[in-house]
């Protein structure tokens, strides 16, 4: 029977903030090589993030729980020109993908990994376009903004992130949550 070693890679390495002489990138990479561009950008000092859960899996009954990443071939990177050569020689980057608003995609990425600190359960899930914009009031996730699809799932909050189209879910109490903004509400037949 194979057995393969886990690959256990930090989520964060450095912080989640702005620097004077780097940005923020997306980097795109091969199929399933996103930790061990994540290892390789520690070894060589440069700072990531790459938002990981825990998924369960039933082999032959038996249940095994791993680590895997959240944005299947994305690492989010701290880079400068010296830095972006590194990771385009490392053989694991396909490419790049230019950060519009750094603050932004900081903001979302903060809001993500405010809830993998906190422990609460979440999934990947498609990313909405449009929705209502919900703030979480009360619980763990205090202060945490995200979109829900319609007022009939107002307990799924989606934490999106824009430059990707992607979004994690996490749930929570249907009273822990405040709609934000302006909204109707639609009545159902039935």
């Amino acid at each position: 029977m194979a057995t393969h070693k886990p690959v256990h890679v930090e989520e964060l390495y450095g912080e989640l903030r702005q620097f004077e002489e780097a940005v923020w990138a997306v980097v795109h990479t091969k199929p399933k090589c996103e930790k061990k561009l994540a290892d390789y950008a520690r070894l060589n000092g440069i700072y990531y993030y790459l938002p990981q859960y825990t998924a369960t899996r039933v082999y032959q009954r038996r249940k095994v729980s791993f680590d895997t990443v959240m944005f299947p071939s994305y690492v989010f990177m701290v880079l400068n020109y010296e830095t972006k050569q590194q990771i385009q020689l490392s053989g694991y980057a396909t490419g790049f993908i230019k950060v519009r608003s750094e603050a932004e995609l900081l903001k979302e990425l903060k809001v993500i990994h405010g809830t993998l600190t906190q422990e609460v359960e979440v999934k990947p899930t498609y990313w909405l376009s449009k929705g209502l914009e919900v703030e979480i009031i009360s619980g763990p996730l205090k202060g945490m903004r995200g979109i829900v699809e319609d007022q009939t799932r107002i307990d799924e909050i989606r934490l999106q992130v824009n430059i990707l189209r992607q979004a994690v879910l996490v749930k929570v109490a249907a009273g822990d949550v405040k709609v934000i903004g302006e909204f109707e509400i639609v009545e159902q037949e039935g």
